[in-house]
Order: structure tokens, then sequence, then C-alpha cells
């Protein structure tokens, strides 16, 4: 399983690929383009520490490789590190585990949006769960939108009103009229990112939850310079902290605003911190790497459900197994009209949504 990730991270058409390393990438980049100094503060820390006795740590975390091409030795003192400094920090006994993915098993999502009341209680208990910044910055992996009813683009009465239209340069086929001016599905040209009601849901508007729709052809991996994104044989992308550059390609090539960027140090109040963590998950990040949802990996890679699944108070979340016929989500897909949100990029997310 192992040679497989290791020959799956490999696969580049660049001459260097991942050979080159994170830090022959940083050592190139910073002479050329001051957007490499995101991640000059972890040496500078390194260096102001040198008097401190858990100076070695950091600079032990930084020069690092990428966990999935470590030995199962090097694994054991990366993790030990980690666990260290995050119980000194917290000041809580804390876990960093390295379960792998299950055998067998591909991880899919199932919203239903005509459940959804918009009470963000998803949001809320990812944060908890996951270990996010509560401010400065206030990071969130949730977004939930709140759309107003009748946006659905698409109208089957205007199906056939279009036509083709010839034009001087030939007959090309190119429709007007019917749909031809309208955005084809879902549209969310007038939803409200962020809104603060009294109360919901609001009678004239529905909710949708966005977060990393765990796609098939993820293009958040293709953009990454390092690979210190990829997808497991599970289906879940995930991110490894300490080999990411910060470099934000990733959030540019996300088409569903999914992935966060640290500007500033986390704020995580000790007594909030939640100390049963995974490498690839929940475990606290630092300032200058990219963030998001990974299907709390600490959780569902050891038979859990996700947490913000747990929270819905009115049942409009299932996740499951694709691979299984049996599954919560496999049964949604066979019997509901499903649908997946931007699915004309071709990036095939495994995160449906559905009318139930």
């Amino acid at each position: 399983m192992l040679k497989e990730k290791n020959n799956a991270l490999k696969e580049s058409d660049e001459p260097d690929g991942l050979e080159q390393g994170r830090r022959d990438f940083l050592k190139h980049a910073l002479t050329s383009s001051a957007a490499a100094l995101v991640a000059a503060p972890a040496v500078v820390g390194a260096s102001a520490e040198a008097d401190n006795p858990d100076a070695d740590i950091t600079v032990a975390e930084y020069f690092q490789g990428h966990f999935l091409l470590m030995s199962d030795e090097e694994k054991k003192k990366s993790i030990a590190r980690l666990e260290k400094r995050y119980s000194a920090q917290y000041k809580k006994k804390t876990t960093v585990s390295d379960v792998e993915a299950p055998d067998g098993v591909l991880f899919g999502y199932a919203l239903d949006i005509s459940k959804c009341i918009g009470c963000r209680r998803c949001v809320y208990a990812c944060v908890k769960e996951n270990n996010q910044s509560r401010h400065d910055p206030t990071v969130q992996w949730i977004q939930v939108m709140k759309m107003p009813k009748g946006n659905i683009a698409f109208s089957a009465e205007n199906l056939d009103k279009g036509y083709p239209r010839k034009s001087e340069f030939g007959d090309y086929g190119v429709q007007v009229g019917g749909n031809a001016y309208k955005t084809a599905g879902l549209s969310t040209e007038d939803a409200q990112n962020y809104y603060n009601d009294d109360a919901v849901p609001d009678k004239d508007f529905f909710y949708m939850p966005v977060q990393c729709q765990q796609c098939e052809k993820p293009p958040c991996v293709k953009a990454c310079p390092v690979r210190a994104t990829f997808r497991d044989h599970a289906g879940v992308v995930l991110i490894d902290y300490n080999w990411c550059i910060g470099c934000r390609m990733c959030q540019l090539a996300c088409p569903y605003h999914a992935r966060r960027f640290n500007w500033g140090e986390p704020n995580l109040p000790a007594e909030e911190m939640n100390p049963k963590t995974h490498y690839f998950g929940n475990r606290p990040r630092m300032r200058g790497v990219m963030e998001k949802c990974t299907f709390c990996v600490q959780r569902t890679r050891e038979g859990r459900d996700p947490a913000c699944m747990e929270a819905c108070p009115v049942g409009a979340r299932k996740f499951g197994n694709l691979l299984d016929p049996e599954s919560d989500v496999r049964k949604v897909l066979a019997t509901k009209r499903v649908f997946r949100f931007k699915e004309e990029y071709g990036t095939y997310p495994k995160f449906f949504y559905y009318i139930g």
C-alpha cells in the first residue's frame, strides 16, 4: 500500500519532480519571488530559539521529508516530536495518529438541501472537532450559502424555444433564445455567503453548505508544485502541512473555494483544543500553510462519522462507502434526485447534493 502511495506521489512530468524537494524549491524561489517569504518565519524562529531546548524539534520538523515517503522509523520520530510539542503547548496530553485509510472504501457524502435549515451547527462542530483558528484569522472549512428559492436557472419550459442561428461565417448551430443566455442548473449569483439572521430558516431562501468536494480529479492536486496535497486511496484529498510551502496555487485551482490559508498564527485556546488528532487531519496547523475539510479523517479512518454529520439536527447529511450498495450514501444516489456542484468543471466530486 505504501509503495502504491509512493509511486503516486512520484508521478510527474517535471524532470526534477518530487526529488527536488521542498527545501530546494524554497531555496530557488526565495531568490526570485517574494511570495515564498511566507515560509521564512519558520527558519527565523528556529534560529532565534537556538537556546531553547525544544528548538531542535522545530528545526527537525522543518527539514523532515514528505510523510508518505518516510520510513516507519522516521514517521514514529516525527509523530513523537509533534505529540511532545502539542502536549506542552496546549498543556494536555495530545495524540497524533497515522492510521491509514481502510482498503476497499471510497468515501462519499450526500446532503439534502431541502432539509438544511441554515443553522450552521455543522460549521461549529467542524471548527471544534478540527482545531480551526477561532479568530484573527477565523477559519471555517464549511461555508453555508443562503440562496433565494427558484434560482434553478435551467427551465424545462424553455427547452424547445431555442434555435440555431446562422451567421455570415456559416451555420455552426450556435443556439439563441430559450435557455441559451442563462446559467444551466444551480446559480450562485445571488447567494449570500455570510448572513446573520435572527432566526432560520428564512421561508424565501434555501441553504447549501459547501466544503471540500473530495474530487476524483482534484485540480488542487495537479496545481501543487511540491505534491504537498494528494488524494488517498479512499478518495479523500489531504495535505501534509509540514511539506506545504504556502504558495496558494491549490487555492487558486479549487473551483469550490474550499481551501483556507493561514495568514496569521492560528488562535486556538488550549481549553478548546481537541487532543485526539491525525497527522493529515485536525492536528494544529501553523502560519503560512493551507488547510481544508478532510471528511474528519481522524474519525472516518476509525469507522466513525464526520462531526458535521453528527451535529446536523435535521438529518440532512449522509456519509458512507460509495463501493457499498447498502451504505446510506449509495441508497441516496439510487433513489433521489442528485446533482454535483459545478460538475461542468469535470472534477467529479464525491460530495453530492439532492432534494429529498
